[in-house]
C-alpha cells in the first residue's frame, strides 16, 4: 500500500493507493464510522463489510436526490451518528458524491472518506470535493466542495464490475488524455479495454496516472475558477443528454467529447476529430447520437458553467492541450442546433 497526501486550502486528503479494504481498519474505527453503499456493491461484497455498520441504497443516478439524502439523515439519526462520526462511501460515483454531501450538512460536517469500487469513481467522482445531488433533469445542481479525509483504492472491487462500468469509467480516462496527456492518448490507442481488464498492473497504473492528473488539477484550482474546468471537457453537452436519454455518464461524455471536437474545429482549429473518436468507439463508447439539439440546448444552458449570458465552454487546441473558450449563449445555441 503506497499513501499520499494531497494538501488543499482547508483540508488534506490522503490517498491510499493498492490497498485492501481491510486496512481500512486502521484510517476509522468501524465502532465510529458507517459504510454506505449500495445493494449492487453490498451483495457482491458483503463478506468485505462484515463487522461495519452499513446504510445500503438502491443503485443508480435516478436515486442521487434530496429523498435519498433525507432517508440517508433518519438511518443516521436512528443509529445515533455524531460528529464524531465517520461516513464511507463504499461504491461508485453516486455513493461517493451522496456520502460527500450527507456527511457535509449531517450535523453542520462529519469526518468522510471513499472506497470508490468503479474505474469511474477510481479515476474522477471520488477526488476532488465535489459532492451533491440532481433536481429534476439538472444534474449536481446542489451540492458542495469539501475534500474527503481519505480515499482507499482496493482494486479487487473490480473484479465484479460489469464490462459496461469498465467502458463507463474509461470515458473519463479518455477526457484526461484528451485535455491534459498525450502520451496516455497514444498508450490508450495501443492497448484496448481487455487488456487493461486482463492485466492488473496496468489497469493499476493507469488508475494512478488519472488520479493524479486530477489531484493536481484540483490542488491548483480547487473552486474551479481557471484549470479545473477543463476537467468538463465533454461534460456540459454530456451532462444535459445524460439526464434526458437515460445514458449511463461515461456513454453521455463521450458523446459530448465528440461533438466538442466537433465545437474545437469551429473555434479552435483542431484536426484531430477522428483520433478521438475512433479512440472512443474503440474502447465501445457512443461517439454520434440523434437527439433534440433545442430541447437538449434548454437544459444545457442552465449548466454551472454559465456566466450569465456566456457559457464557458471545455475544447480542445490538440490531443493533449484543453482550453477553455467563452461562447455567447446566442452564438452557442446556433453551434450546437446546427450540429
Amino acid at each position: 500500500m503506497e499513501k499520499r497526501r494531497f494538501k488543499f486550502s482547508a483540508s488534506s486528503t490522503d490517498l491510499h493507493f493498492a490497498a485492501g479494504f481491510s486496512a481500512l481498519k486502521k484510517i476509522t474505527d468501524p465502532k465510529a464510522s458507517i459504510l454506505i453503499t449500495d445493494e449492487n456493491v453490498f451483495r457482491a461484497h458483503a463478506k468485505k463489510m462484515k463487522g461495519w455498520n452499513t446504510i445500503v441504497l438502491k443503485p443508480g443516478e435516478e436515486f442521487k436526490v434530496q429523498s435519498t439524502v433525507d432517508a440517508v439523515i433518519e438511518q443516521l439519526i436512528a443509529m445515533e451518528a455524531d460528529r464524531k462520526t465517520t461516513l464511507v462511501g463504499v461504491g461508485g460515483g453516486v455513493i461517493t458524491d451522496l456520502t460527500g454531501y450527507v456527511a457535509s450538512v449531517y450535523m453542520r460536517g462529519l469526518r468522510f472518506g471513499f472506497v470508490p469500487t468503479s474505474i469511474l469513481g477510481l479515476v474522477d467522482a471520488s477526488i476532488g470535493g465535489k459532492n451533491g445531488i440532481d433536481i429534476g433533469i439538472y444534474k449536481n445542481m446542489v451540492g458542495v466542495i469539501r475534500q474527503p479525509d481519505f480515499i482507499l483504492h482496493d482494486m479487487q472491487f473490480l473484479n465484479s464490475l460489469p464490462t459496461s462500468e469498465w467502458e463507463n469509467g474509461f470515458a473519463e480516462i479518455i477526457k484526461h488524455a484528451c485535455i491534459k496527456d498525450s502520451r496516455m492518448f497514444a498508450a490508450l490507442e495501443a492497448s484496448s479495454l481487455k487488456q487493461y481488464q486482463s492485466r492488473k498492473t496496468a489497469i493499476c497504473q493507469m488508475v494512478q496516472q488519472n488520479a493524479m492528473i486530477k489531484l493536481r488539477v484540483v490542488q491548483q484550482d480547487e473552486f474551479e475558477k481557471g484549470d479545473r474546468r477543463l476537467l468538463n471537457f465533454g461534460h456540459t453537452l454530456g451532462h444535459a443528454l445524460e439526464t434526458q436519454y437515460e445514458l449511463l455518464h461515461g456513454q453521455a461524455i463521450a458523446i459530448g467529447m465528440t461533438y466538442a471536437c466537433h465545437i474545437s474545429e469551429q473555434l479552435c482549429g483542431f484536426k484531430q476529430t477522428e483520433q478521438v473518436v475512433n479512440l472512443l468507439s474503440k474502447y465501445n463508447l457512443p461517439t454520434y447520437a440523434t437527439f433534440d439539439r433545442q430541447k437538449v440546448f434548454e437544459v444545457l444552458k442552465m449548466d454551472k458553467k454559465r456566466e450569465r449570458k456566456e457559457m464557458n465552454y471545455v475544447l480542445l487546441e490538440k490531443i493533449g492541450k484543453g482550453v477553455v473558450k467563452t461562447i455567447p449563449l446566442s452564438q452557442l445555441e446556433k453551434i450546437i442546433t446546427r450540429l
